[in-house]
């Protein structure tokens, strides 16, 4: 047998403490269930403590936003509602999103209004005033008339932007290069269109200034973007508009496997099993978007880049740090010089480290004769825990009911299957490789879930029960637990419960 390909999670304090504690773990399964997810509220205000060290070292003003539709979370909701202010805000993406964080704590002058949105959401968003991320000037035309129909108090607007390009040559010259396609957002070479809107407007809209979200990892094409909304915004003020702020969006990452070493391995031993060379590494043969065509891969794996050397709030003041293409200067310099706020919107990674997903194992037995493998049925399904449906791949920490038995001990590989009654439920389609082989009974932790992975693709096929979300809090040696929509920070915080 070759030896095991392990992607073994990164996993910090206090997620760390919380996963060695399995007595208070199986305690809350067998109170409330499997799937169930646990959170931890402490670590989402430390997180967005880390991003705002990062724009005090490049003497930044602005405001960290978090990206609602990570996590559908009442408790990081509301923890992060007692943050300050002007620091922390929050960024809704839907009419329910914008009234649940309403509901949380929040005033409509921390929340941005992003995403698609239908009359109902724009006139809430403005009632509320909220600043809202228009994507098109169809979208700026029907808020001002909303505004004006209703009376309302004019809106702060952000101006989304896509369609960047620049030249990889010196002066301007050689190659045009073209950020990523995107259906959100106005093209820079279409922007003539949105001004004249905001002009024709001024009396319902405030522009605040531009906004950008790209698909991508690029640090490159990121600075790129950043520069050139500067540029645009250097052209609203010669029309005599004033705008101040600079929304670069969110994607800076997640390191979810603690060693490189691991990863490396398994991309390359994925490569090589697509080729024939090695026994295959998943399901039936399943590729990631890789295939054999004539003894050469082709395709590209669909995979996220799950150890990251640079992530969070350290992709952050990379992108800071890098000079801009066509100006020289770095990215902060360039906020600084035009006294330009800096608005971001971490989603996934401002929840990094801030909970994880239980499932309970039901049964386990034998995939074949042949492989060694075996296939672990857990009280979950794969709308329960998306990580592999975000092309996340990270192993689970095996949390046994008792002491280890004689002979358990070894390396053993395993297919994760879920509760539902279809072929391609596979909580994952990798062979997963575990300390010793689990046990009816036994639990596997997914460290790591908050972000999208937890609650993003639940659903309700054969009345399985949805998983749980609990919010748990470390107090000296145990943990005090409560329903997520139960917690109040005022409790937390040391303040008497209401």
């Amino acid at each position: 047998m070759d030896a095991p390909l392990y992607l073994r999670p990164r996993v910090d304090p206090p997620l760390a403490s919380l996963l060695t504690d399995r007595p208070f773990l199986h305690s809350l399964v067998d109170a409330l269930g499997s799937p169930l997810n646990v959170l931890l509220p402490e670590a989402v205000a430390e997180n967005a403590a880390r991003f705002r060290a990062v724009y005090r070292r490049h003497r930044l003003t602005g405001r960290v936003y978090f990206a609602h539709k990570a996590n559908r979370s009442s408790a990081l909701v509301r923890r992060l509602a007692t943050e300050d202010p002007a620091a922390v805000g929050v960024d809704v993406a839907s009419l329910e999103e914008l009234k649940h964080v309403l509901g949380c704590g929040f005033t409509g002058d921390r929340i941005m209004a992003t995403g698609p949105k239908d009359a109902a959401f724009l006139w809430l968003a403005a009632r509320v005033g909220a600043t809202v991320n228009v994507d098109s000037p169809g979208e700026l035309e029907r808020l001002s008339g909303l505004v004006r129909t209703h009376g309302l108090g004019r809106v702060s607007v952000l101006v989304r932007l896509a369609g960047f390009e620049s030249a990889s040559g010196h002066g301007g010259a050689g190659t045009r290069l073209l950020s990523r396609r995107s259906r959100f957002g106005t093209p820079v070479r279409e922007t003539e269109s949105v001004l004249s809107v905001l002009e024709r407007c001024a009396d319902a809209v405030e522009f605040t200034g531009a906004a950008y979200h790209l698909d991508t990892t690029g640090v490159e094409e990121k600075a790129r973007a950043l520069e050139q909304c500067v540029l645009f915004m250097d052209e609203c003020r010669a029309r005599g508009l004033a705008p101040r702020a600079l929304d670069i969006g969110g994607g800076f990452g997640v390191g979810y496997v603690a060693e490189a070493e691991e990863w490396e391995r398994w991309t390359t031993a994925l490569t090589e099993a697509v080729l024939g060379v090695r026994p295959p590494l998943t399901w039936r043969g399943h590729g990631y978007g890789l295939h054999n065509e004539g003894g050469t891969v082709r395709g590209a794996a669909a995979l996220y880049p799950a150890h990251r050397p640079s992530a969070g709030p350290g992709y952050l003041d990379e992108l800071l740090s890098l000079p801009a293409p066509v100006l020289g200067r770095p990215s902060a310099t360039l906020l600084l010089e035009h006294l330009h706020d800096l608005y971001i919107e971490p989603g996934r990674s401002l929840v990094d480290q801030c909970g994880l997903s239980l499932a309970r194992v039901l049964d386990v037995r034998p995939a074949d004769s042949d492989s060694g493998h075996h296939l672990v049925r857990l009280g979950m399904n794969a709308g329960d825990m998306s990580l592999e449906e975000h092309g996340v791949l990270v192993d689970p920490v095996l949390l046994p009911r008792g002491e280890t038995a004689p002979g358990d001990e070894g390396p053993v590989g395993v297919h994760l299957t879920g509760n539902l009654c279809l072929e391609g439920d596979l909580i994952t389609r990798r062979i997963v490789f575990l300390p010793r082989l689990p046990h009816a009974g036994d639990l596997l932790a997914f460290a790591n879930t908050a972000g999208y992975a937890m609650d993003f693709h639940a659903h309700h096929a054969q009345r399985q029960p949805l998983a749980r979300t609990v919010a748990v809090e470390g107090q000296g040696d145990s943990w005090r637990w409560c329903p997520d929509e139960d917690y109040w920070p005022i409790t937390a915080l040391g303040g008497t419960p209401g």
